[in-house]
């Protein structure tokens, strides 16, 4: 079955099974708690030149996504897109952009910790749309790059 017949999640799986398996395996993982988290979020694919990056936000429109998991050769980092401003007591996020942060996840498990689910709350409450409780979970497949960098490390 080509990408074209396959449904969003296959895709996404497919994706997915072109990484280490265990990268593959904390992506899947960190994707799915998020999923749990954030249940009525519109879930975004865009498997880009540099990274596999799965956006999660009221809608299909990236100005709007409020956190993504992105999925590189070594690692697995949550990104706040509105991270910035946020309280960040124990120091997790990393970056210096105007707005993203970022934290890398050595495990799915950091996800419930108290302090990664305090910056989740606060990311949640500076999204500048919010996620609509009544909404129906939906995966988009966005975008696919022809051209992308290896997903497996290279030695």
């Amino acid at each position: 079955m080509s990408s074209t017949q396959s449904s969003p999640k296959e895709q996404l799986e497919d994706f997915l099974d072109k990484y280490e398996a265990a990268i593959a395996a904390r992506a899947r993982a960190c994707i799915a708690r998020l999923r749990r988290r954030l249940s009525t979020a519109t879930v975004v694919v865009y498997d880009n030149y540099n990274a596999l990056v799965i956006g999660f936000g009221p809608s299909e429109r990236a100005s709007e996504a409020i956190f993504s998991i992105a999925v590189y050769p070594r690692w697995v980092s949550l990104f706040f897109l509105q991270g910035a401003n946020l309280p960040d007591p124990e120091g997790l996020l990393r970056g210096d952009g105007a707005k993203v942060r970022h934290i890398v996840l050595n495990d799915a498990k950091e996800l419930k910790t108290p302090p990664i689910e305090a910056l989740i709350s606060a990311g949640l409450a500076a999204a500048t749309k919010a996620l609509d409780p009544k909404a129906k979970r939906s995966l988009v497949i966005k975008s696919v790059s022809v051209k992308q960098r290896p997903r497996r490390p290279t030695r």
